[in-house]
């Protein structure tokens, strides 16, 4: 007989469109619990409760996996995700477990949040998931396809602190919970980019607001 968490879990994979494996579920499962676990000592997160940890974190993140997908389709190489500001490794600990062909890195100032991300390698069994304590600001340009964010700053600094390490022709995926009208209006001046779409989303057992911000890499930028 399922447990309250596997049977959430199944519901909102469904109303997501998604498709996951047994071993899959169980390891989104088991980060749950190592959250929780790590959490009594280190304050990774303020949300405390499994469920709650189940659909705040975990299904709010795998809602972005269907547009990342098509998004990314039709790469004929390996695909390079970069979650600045991860946390507790949100949603860049759960993209790597939902695909295996998708290479992760998980950057954070913090360095409790990225020793957590560093042992969910391990407990995981992720050899997909990398992590880099620092700040993004700080790194050389990584070339990614795709750098996403959850809950990280505004649009115009995503674009200033990171958008060197997009390549050409990628994509910033920012996670907002309702639609950054402001922000929006600030990146008239961001040459570069463009706001390819705005999708609005539902997480499932959330009754909240949520949406992904497209932002596109027209042309390359010049940095050393």
């Amino acid at each position: 007989m399922q447990n309250p968490m596997e049977s959430m879990l199944e519901q909102g994979l469904e109303e997501l469109g998604l498709s996951l494996d047994q071993e899959q579920q169980l390891k989104l499962l088991r980060y749950v619990k190592q959250m929780q676990r790590w959490n009594k000592t280190y304050n990774l997160t303020a949300i405390t409760k499994p469920q709650d940890m189940l659909v705040q974190h975990i299904l709010d993140s795998l809602a972005v996996v269907p547009y990342l997908k098509k998004l990314l389709a039709n790469k004929q190489k390996a695909v390079t995700l970069v979650d600045v500001g991860t946390g507790a490794g949100l949603p860049g600990v759960v993209l790597a477990i939902v695909n295996a062909q998708w290479e992760l890195l998980c950057i954070d100032s913090v360095e409790k949040k990225t020793a957590f991300i560093q042992q969910m390698r391990g407990v995981l069994e992720l050899p997909n998931l990398n992590v880099s304590h620092s700040r993004v600001q700080d790194l050389d340009p990584l070339g990614c396809d795709v750098l996403i964010s959850r809950a990280f700053s505004s649009l115009e600094n995503i674009i200033k602190w990171c958008g060197n390490h997009v390549a050409p022709g990628g994509y910033i995926v920012a996670m907002k919970g309702q639609l950054p009208t402001e922000e929006l209006e600030q990146l008239s001046g961001q040459s570069g980019w463009e706001v390819e779409r705005l999708i609005s989303i539902d997480v499932p057992f959330l009754d909240a607001e949520r949406c992904l911000v497209l932002l596109k890499n027209k042309v390359a930028h010049e940095y050393p």
